[in-house]
C-alpha cells in the first residue's frame, strides 16, 4: 500500500487544501513508489507562513544557548536514525548507500556545529568617540525564512540552510524538491522528535511554479535561500526584489580538476572517479572538466578508461553498485542530448548512452562517459550537464591552464594535482572559484567553512560556517549614553558653543 505524506503546518500534518497529490518513485526502479504527497497551492503556503510568523516571537526570544540545546538533541536523534534516513535517501534519490550516509552525516555535523554557535553568536564592542558612551553591535533574527531545496542532497542541503537559520532565531517554511519529498519530510519528523517547537519549521510540498513562487512572493517571508538551476535562481532573485527580500542563491558549476605533469596519477584517478562519477555526476561540485598536461595525458586517459569500464551501475542499495541512477528519465534525455553534442565536438572514449539492459530497464540510468580532445569552448566544456560525463582538455603551460579554468561562467570548485608547492599556491591565487582544492577532488566541503562560488554560481552569499550566520541574522548597532547630557557625534561642538 502506498504511503501518504502530508504538509507540516503549525505542528499539524495536513493534506493540501485542494486535496491534490503527486507521487515520488525510485529512480532505480520506477515500479517502486515511495509515497503520495500533497500537491500544494498558494493557500497552503499562506497557512505555513502564518504558522511560522506566529511561532517567531517565542522562538526568537528563547535564549540562543537554549536553542542550541535543542539542536544538540536534534543532532543526536539524526545520528540514531542515520541508517534509516540513508536507506530512504538511496531509495528515493538514487545515490549509493555510502554516499547517502555521507549526506546524512553532513546534516549531523552542521547540527552539532550550529548548536555550539548558540553560545557564540558574537557581536562587536568598540570604543565610542564620545565620553561616557558605550557602543556595540548585536545580531538579531530576521523573521520567517523561505527555504527551497534540491533533490541531489535531500538532507544535507536542508540542514545547511535550516540549522543556521534556527540558531539565529528565525522560523522557516521549506519546500523540498518534488523528486525527493520523503527525505525532507522524514528529516523534519526527526527534528520534531528532537524537541523543535511546533510552527518553528513548516513543510509544504508541491511544484516550484506553485509553491516555490508563493513562498518567494509572500510579503511575510523576509529571507529566501535557494539551491538549484541558475535560470531558476535568476527568476527567484527578480521576484524577490519586488518585496526587498534578502536572497541567497547556490546555483550551477562546471568544475575543473587540473592534473599537472608531476601529479600522483593514482591519487588523481581515485579523485576523478569520485568527483566525476560519484552521485552519477549530479553534484554542483562534480568535476566535469579534466584539464590534463600533455605529458601525462595519454597515460591518464588510458588508466581512466580502464577504471570507468569497471564501474558497476545499479540500485544504490546493492553493495556491488558503484554508480546509481540519475534522478529521472528527463535527466537521462538531457544527458543523452549532451552526449550527442559531444560526439560532434570531441572524441568519445567510453559510454555516451542510456543504460537500459537487464535490471536497469525499469530505472533511469546513464553510462559513465568520457570525451577527449575537447576544445575549451565546446558546449560540453562550457555548459552544466549534471550527469556522469567528463570532458578531458589537454594543456601544455600554466597560463593556458588558468585561462581554461576561468573560461566558464561558473566559479564553484577547482582542483589541482601537483607536487609543486609554487603551483599549488598559484592555483589558490589564479583560479576564480569559491572552493579550491590541492591534491583532492572538487568535492568534500566541511561544515565549519563557507560553501559557495563566484560568478554565475550564486549571488555572493555562502552556506554553512560563520558565513551562514551572517546571512541569517541582522546587525543592530546599539549606543548607551550615560553622560547625562546631549552629545552629538560628528558635530563640531566648539562652533555650536560659540553661537
Amino acid at each position: 500500500m502506498t504511503k501518504t505524506y502530508q504538509n507540516l503546518i503549525g505542528g499539524d500534518w495536513k493534506s493540501a487544501d485542494s486535496g491534490a497529490t503527486f507521487t515520488s518513485v525510485s529512480p532505480a526502479n520506477h515500479d517502486d513508489v515511495i509515497g503520495e504527497f500533497a500537491s500544494s497551492s498558494t493557500s497552503d503556503v499562506e497557512a505555513a507562513v502564518s504558522a511560522a510568523k506566529r511561532a517567531f516571537p517565542a522562538w526568537s526570544q528563547m535564549p540562543a544557548p537554549k536553542r542550541g540545546e535543542i539542536l544538540f538533541r536534534i543532532a543526536r536523534v539524526l545520528a540514531e536514525h542515520k541508517e534509516e534516513l540513508s536507506k530512504l535517501m538511496t531509495r528515493e534519490m538514487g545515490k549509493v548507500l555510502p554516499e547517502a550516509r555521507g549526506d546524512v552525516q553532513e546534516a549531523i555535523d552542521v547540527a552539532y556545529y550550529m548548536a555550539g554557535e548558540g553560545r557564540r553568536l558574537f557581536g562587536q564592542t568598540v570604543p565610542s568617540e564620545m565620553p561616557d558612551k558605550f557602543a556595540m553591535a548585536i545580531r538579531r533574527p530576521i523573521g520567517v525564512v523561505g527555504i527551497i531545496t534540491p533533490w541531489n542532497f535531500p538532507v544535507a542541503i536542508p540542514a545547511w540552510k535550516l540549522f543556521p537559520a534556527l540558531i539565529c532565531g528565525n522560523t522557516a517554511v521549506i519546500k523540498p524538491a518534488s523528486d525527493t519529498p520523503a527525505c525532507l519530510v522524514r528529516f523534519v519528523e526527526l527534528l520534531l522528535e528532537g524537541g523543535l517547537p511546533e510552527g518553528v519549521v513548516n513543510v509544504v510540498t508541491g511544484s516550484g511554479g506553485e509553491v516555490g513562487n508563493a513562498i518567494v512572493d509572500h510579503p511575510d517571508v523576509r529571507v529566501i535561500s535557494f539551491t538549484g538551476h541558475t535560470d531558476t535562481g535568476v527568476e527567484i532573485s527578480t521576484r524577490a526584489a519586488k518585496t526587498l527580500k534578502r536572497v541567497s542563491l547556490e546555483l550551477g558549476g562546471k568544475n575543473p580538476i587540473v592534473i599537472w605533469e608531476d601529479a600522483d596519477l593514482d591519487l588523481a584517478l581515485d579523485s576523478v572517479v569520485w568527483s566525476s562519477f560519484g552521485t552519477s555526476g549530479q553534484r554542483c561540485t562534480a568535476a566535469s572538466r579534466l584539464i590534463v598536461h600533455r605529458n601525462v595525458h595519454d597515460d591518464f586517459v588510458h588508466r581512466l578508461q580502464q577504471r570507468v569500464a569497471k564501474l558497476v551501475l545499479g540500485d544504490g542499495l546493492d553493495e556491488a553498485t558503484d554508480v546509481g541512477p540519475v534522478i529521472n528519465d528527463a535527466a537521462v534525455e538531457r544527458i543523452a542530448s549532451y552526449a550527442a553534442i559531444g560526439r560532434d565536438e570531441a572524441d568519445l572514449v567510453i559510454g555516451g548512452e542510456p543504460a537500459r539492459d537487464g535490471k536497469l530497464a525499469k530505472g533511469s540510468f546513464f553510462q559513465p562517459t568520457i570525451f577527449t580532445e575537447v576544445k575549451p569552448d565546446a558546449r560540453i566544456a562550457q555548459e552544466e550537464i549534471f550527469g556522469p560525463v567528463a570532458s578531458v582538455i589537454p594543456v601544455t603551460d600554466w597560463d593556458e591552464t588558468v585561462r581554461i579554468v576561468n573560461s566558464v561562467k561558473y566559479g564553484l570548485s577547482t582542483s589541482l594535482f601537483t607536487q609543486d608547492i609554487n603551483l599549488a599556491f598559484r592555483s589558490i591565487r589564479d583560479f576564480d572559484s569559491g572552493l579550491g582544492y590541492v591534491n583532492h577532488g572538487t568535492i568534500g566541503a566541511e561544515a565549519h567553512l563557507p560553501f559557495g562560488g563566484t560568478k554565475a554560481t550564486g549571488n555572493g552569499h555562502r552556506e554553512v560556517g560563520q558565513a551562514a550566520l551572517e546571512f541569517f541574522s541582522e546587525w543592530k548597532s546599539v549606543y548607551v549614553d550615560y553622560s547625562g547630557k546631549l552629545q552629538r557625534a560628528q558635530i563640531d561642538t566648539t562652533f555650536i558653543d560659540e553661537q
